[in-house]
């Protein structure tokens, strides 16, 4: 019986930290674009951090100028800051690492794919169902 609290305990607390290192992550690469942490440091700050949405970056129009914001309240409590050159950068560090990742599992693939399966499909004849 008290397994199963503290499974579901240890699944949650996996789970989060995949999460915590996703964000991380993210932020490193904002950081690395030009985008500036400013921390909520103040309660007007903490206050405005809260009215965010946690976790996303959008734009918004300040004086005229296109501003590009990444609230972080868990992490570091914290919003990134960045113009239009940090965004581009951000942009490109993005689809660079997805075209890594891509490359990386067809790599994966073609290396499973070239070691010879164990099991011998043409014993069990045809029509039979690949689970």
């Amino acid at each position: 019986m008290r397994r199963f609290p503290i499974g579901m305990a240890l699944v949650a607390s996996l789970a989060l930290g995949a999460c915590a290192q996703v964000v991380t992550n993210k932020e490193d690469m904002l950081a690395a674009a030009g985008f500036k942490p400013q921390p909520a440091d103040t309660a007007q700050r903490q206050a405005a951090l809260k009215s965010m949405p946690g976790h996303k970056l959008s734009m918004q129009n300040r004086k005229g100028k296109i501003v590009w914001v990444y609230a972080d309240p868990t992490i570091c409590n914290c919003v990134y800051l960045g113009d239009e050159q940090a965004y581009d950068a951000y942009r490109r560090m993005v689809f660079q690492k997805n075209l890594a990742d891509e490359q990386q599992a067809a790599a994966q693939m073609a290396e499973y794919s070239a070691v010879p399966y164990p099991f011998a499909w043409d014993t069990w004849g045809p029509g039979t169902p690949y689970y």
